[in-house]
């Protein structure tokens, strides 16, 4: 069990119960649209293609997220959550519009953009990039920062304005990784699973139609 401010117990984990509910309700809406375009009725298709759309929309928006190193907006409310130390590899302001580069980063349309690597225990460090309005914990002129992110879908990563004082410690002595530094989604996109997870559902219960009648 992860609880806050504790290590992952496994980098891969990506099942939860917000998982499980993705992959069936995938997997229903999938099965409509078989079944829609298969034996009928119609309606039934219509009706489920543009449920499809978005949700195909909804995993790839995900995927997406992850891959492009740019941090989800967030942590979930309900998720599970720990600390991490990780490198600072430069900040700067941009206009919150267009994302430009601006010399005043306390201007009202600008953000801090803060680029990372997050040395999170027991994941392969990756790069990441936090927006925020304020120069959290001062890293213009420091070169170390303490994250908080959620161990099951790493991207979502947080910069806590207070961190414990044992993670500013930790980051205070952290050497920059030498491993590669991947992107937080690792060898699968984000959401693939759950989407594999929906799709073999649907032929399951494509199955089980065919034979109970």
């Amino acid at each position: 069990m992860i609880t806050p401010n504790s290590s992952p117990s496994s980098p891969r984990r990506f099942f939860g119960f917000f998982g499980v509910v993705s992959a069936l309700g995938t997997a229903l809406v999938l099965t409509a649209v078989v079944e829609g375009a298969v034996d009928g009725p119609r309606w039934l298709l219509f009706l489920a293609l543009p449920v499809a759309a978005l949700v195909l929309t909804a995993f790839g928006k995900v995927a997406e997220s992850a891959a492009s190193g740019v941090a989800a907006p967030g942590l979930r409310a309900d998720g599970p959550r720990a600390f991490a130390p990780a490198v600072v590899n430069g900040v700067k302001a941009v206009d919150r519009a267009d994302g430009r580069a601006v010399v005043d980063g306390r201007a009202a349309n600008s953000v801090f953009v803060f680029d990372l690597t997050v040395v999170a225990d027991g994941l392969p460090p990756y790069r990441v990039e936090v927006r925020h309005p304020l120069d959290l914990q001062g890293l213009l002129h420091k070169s170390r920062a303490v994250v908080e992110y959620d161990p099951e879908q790493p991207w979502r990563v947080v910069l806590p304005d207070a961190p414990p004082r044992e993670w500013l410690a930790r980051a205070h002595v952290l050497t920059p990784p030498t491993d590669k530094v991947r992107s937080p989604g690792g060898a699968f996109p984000a959401g693939s699973r759950t989407l594999a997870a929906g799709v073999a559902l649907a032929a399951v219960l494509g199955v089980l139609i065919r034979v109970l009648g």
